[in-house]
């Protein structure tokens, strides 16, 4: 036995997504015989491992292990979804005169909307009072590319996972193996949405997606909390915020530790502590403000939009029966200059909160 038949035997080995049951030709004749001719490259077991379809057994597997048995009824929509777009240039490459097998290219388009609607309003209708910015970035944390790509490790895509890595170019970025992964789930979401209905789509986002908790409160950040309360209350028609201490303990050691609370009137907005009466007086008023914008609508409250489409596999707008939905009422528009370190806006001079 050769270097190169050697070389193979053990490559195949110790790759367990390949088994020889399911290959047509194994082992390949390119592995065994050697070319008179000069040949165009010599044969790679790693290339050749890469370019197999994955054993129908694990198609399967993989279906039962994320509950979509009953849509995924063929192991082709499996293999498809598992197929990423870049898999075709070293297909092309290897396999020039067979069809180039089917990708997850309009599926990943298609899941990845459907995913972004979900999230959307979902984060909208929970938490009504949260900044645009905020929102954006909420949204990324639960469907975005790193959140596909964690969910689709966690379902054992990478062991079906057919893709190839590809440099960026001027038109083009460059195709890493968690773009990759998080095409899986998007072209899952596609498939049910296609196969069974949009409230199912919208069933299977939320059991893997929306369902983790993400930390909202980190991401919003303010430059001047003081000044973005002071425009809070006044969009609210409440009395001017007033600062009063509260406690504190060691004013005239090295380590004093003051305590302060915001009112409006008799109400307390928030409260905060620091080692200077400036650093609570900040704390306070970032806890106020999060006090608003965190305010999370009870789970038996939240309408969501899509619940108005039919349950029903079909055309989505030709259904008579609506599902019942109340639009909520509109909340107040975000502050755009104290919402962000990053805003752009003119920032006034900062009043003092008396």
């Amino acid at each position: 036995m050769g270097h190169v038949q050697k070389r193979f035997v053990t490559t195949a080995a110790k790759l367990a997504s390949v088994s020889t049951a399911h290959l047509p030709k194994f082992p390949p004749k390119e592995a065994i015989f050697v070319q008179r001719e000069v040949p165009k490259a010599p044969f790679s077991p790693e290339a050749w491992a890469s370019l197999q379809p994955p054993p129908p057994s694990s198609l399967s597997a993989f279906a039962h292990r994320i509950g979509l048995a009953s849509i995924l009824t063929s192991n082709e929509l499996i293999q498809q979804a598992c197929t990423h777009p870049s898999f075709l240039v070293p297909h092309r490459h290897h396999y020039p005169q067979e069809r180039a097998p089917a990708t997850n290219a309009q599926l990943a388009t298609t899941g990845n909307a459907l995913m972004g609607l979900f999230a959307s309003e979902y984060v909208q209708a929970t938490f009504p009072y949260l900044p645009t910015r905020v929102l954006k970035a909420a949204v990324t944390a639960h469907v975005g590319p790193l959140s596909c790509a964690n969910v689709a490790q966690e379902m054992g895509v990478p062991q079906l996972l057919r893709w190839h890595r590809l440099s960026s170019t001027p038109t083009r970025p460059a195709v890493l193996h968690s773009d990759a992964l998080a095409s899986v789930p998007r072209a899952l979401t596609a498939l049910i949405y296609q196969k069974r209905s949009l409230l199912s789509a919208r069933q299977f986002v939320h059991s893997y997606f929306m369902s983790r908790d993400v930390d909202l409160r980190n991401m919003i950040k303010f430059k001047d909390p003081k000044k973005a309360l002071l425009e809070l209350v006044d969009r609210f028609q409440r009395e001017r915020p007033k600062s009063r201490l509260l406690k504190e303990t060691g004013r005239f050691s090295n380590s004093p530790v003051f305590v302060v609370g915001i009112f409006s009137g008799a109400d307390q907005l928030g409260e905060g502590f620091g080692s200077s009466l400036k650093m609570a007086e900040f704390r306070a008023a970032e806890d106020a403000l999060h006090r608003v914008y965190l305010t999370r609508t009870p789970n038996h409250l939240v309408q969501l939009p899509t619940s108005t489409f039919s349950s029903e596999q079909g055309n989505i707008f030709q259904q008579e029966l609506e599902g019942e939905y109340a639009a909520p009422d509109l909340t107040m528009s975000e502050i755009m200059y104290a919402s962000s370190g990053k805003s752009s806006a003119t920032v006034p001079s900062q009043p003092a909160l008396v």
